[in-house]
């Protein structure tokens, strides 16, 4: 059964969108800053692992699915890090059948540039969900261009127990990382736990230049990760989400109040407040009458042959990207040219 055709019941939401959600990845950013001053091209590949390992260990208690968003929402922040320096994210569902969200984070200052799109399909197996995570993120260290592009996939998600027995939401199955230039490549696998056996949440990986295995990567990605050099047989922890998992980078989201009527906290403002007051028929009504008035919007399309423009993206060469001449350097007016085109001064 597909399920982006399905209404979630309320109880299993989590109280923000898919398009946030994202941002759970840009929450360590202080392991990639400066990744580009390392001279070892492996080196600067372990560092971009251990900043997609470090998104995974944020998520909430129990087995919770975040908004499905709807065509033209999109969320965005901004963060304010130690070093004075800033960071900013968009991110905008472009398209609904099939469902794709579209982001965008960059910090000109820290020389980070994060472009990527996800396509989650959801199936229903019996008593658990299987949400295929396709799509994948494209990073760029805009300090070593000749870097190219570290491209990172995901792996998918199962949410069991949805029927009967415990309730958990597991990762399963193998992502990718790797960056073609310099021939660097990870293969991550995601151990779902066994009937019977093994630990929940564990990972294993091996990476490797060219045809040459170079390293380990193992762990349990809720707690503690470590590589191990093939080389030299010393290990070195990549992330500890207990002791590091606690310094999140806070994001600046501008008030409801001043927020635009498609931006997700605002458009979902009513479901959240209802699921945070633990009012499920009121937070089932309020998500109603999202999706009734998307349904209704959708309608008046079609019959009007509109076609949907997205703001902030736009197709190329079979990618999502964004509107944007990224800057390539750390200036003041990269900065301002980012901000105003997520904020433009019109939408204030």
């Amino acid at each position: 059964m597909d399920l982006s055709k399905v209404t979630f019941p309320t109880f299993v939401l989590e109280p923000r969108s898919m398009l946030e959600r994202i941002t759970d990845f840009m929450s360590h950013p202080d392991l990639i800053f400066g990744a580009e001053k390392c001279d070892d091209p492996e080196e600067r590949f372990i560092r971009i692992l251990q900043y997609y390992l470090a998104g995974w260990h944020i998520k909430p208690k129990g087995v919770k699915k975040p908004y499905n968003p709807v065509l033209g929402e999109f969320f965005r922040c901004r963060y304010d890090y130690q070093n004075g320096t800033q960071g900013f994210y968009v991110a905008e569902q472009v398209s609904h059948h099939p469902p794709v969200s579209a982001f965008l984070y960059i910090s000109p200052a820290n020389r980070i540039c994060i472009v990527g799109e996800l396509r989650p399909k959801s199936k229903f197996l019996g008593n658990s969900v299987s949400t295929t995570m396709e799509g994948e993120n494209r990073i760029t260290l805009m300090g070593a261009p000749d870097d190219g592009e570290y491209v990172v996939t995901m792996p998918n998600m199962y949410a069991r127990g949805i029927l009967f027995g415990k309730m958990v939401l597991e990762l399963g199955d193998t992502c990718v990382v790797k960056n073609e230039k310099n021939k660097l490549f990870c293969d991550l696998e995601f151990k779902t736990k066994g009937f019977f056996s093994g630990t929940y949440n564990a990972i294993a990986g091996r990476v490797r230049r060219g045809n040459s295995d170079t390293g380990e990567v193992s762990g349990r990605w809720s707690h503690v990760m470590e590589f191990k050099s093939i080389k030299s047989g010393s290990k070195r922890v990549l992330f500890d989400a207990g002791r590091d998992g606690l310094s999140i980078a806070p994001k600046y989201v501008p008030d409801i109040e001043e927020q635009e009527p498609y931006e997700s906290r605002r458009l979902w403002k009513d479901v959240t407040h209802a699921i945070e007051e633990k009012n499920m028929e009121r937070a089932t009504e309020a998500k109603s009458t999202v999706e009734d008035a998307q349904r209704e919007l959708r309608r008046r399309r079609e019959e009007s042959g509109e076609i949907f423009i997205p703001r902030y993206f736009e197709r190329r060469d079979g990618r999502w990207e964004p509107k944007l001449n990224i800057p390539r350097d750390d200036s003041s007016e990269a900065i301002d040219a980012v901000q105003t085109w997520i904020w433009p001064p019109t939408a204030g």
